[in-house]
C-alpha cells in the first residue's frame, strides 16, 4: 500500500511517486511550473498562499505547497524510514 504525505491543509501526495522537491524561487522553476501551468499538469495546494515548496512527481506533474521544502523533506523522511541528512 501506498505511503502518503501530508504537505498541508489536508492535501496529500504519494511517496512513491515524488521525485524531487524543490524551492520555486529559481527560474528554471519558475520555467517548470508555467510550463506545467501550460499543459494543465499543475496541482497547487496552496489553498491561496504563497508557493513554498514544488514537488515534482514520476508522472509529470508538478505539485505547489505552501510548506517549505525541508518540512516536507523532514516528513518524507519520517514516513519513509530514511536517515538522510538535511542541509
Amino acid at each position: 500500500m501506498a505511503a502518503l504525505m501530508n504537505i498541508g491543509f489536508g492535501n496529500v501526495v504519494n511517496i512513491d511517486k515524488i521525485v524531487a522537491v524543490i524551492q520555486p524561487d529559481s527560474a528554471p522553476a519558475k520555467r517548470m511550473i508555467q510550463k506545467a501551468k501550460e499543459e494543465e499538469c499543475v496541482v497547487d495546494a496552496t489553498q491561496g498562499r504563497r508557493t513554498r515548496a514544488v514537488i515534482i512527481t514520476n508522472a509529470g506533474y508538478i505539485v505547489l505547497s505552501a510548506l517549505q521544502p525541508d518540512t516536507l523533506t523532514g516528513r518524507f523522511n519520517e514516513i519513509s524510514g530514511n536517515k538522510l541528512s538535511e542541509e
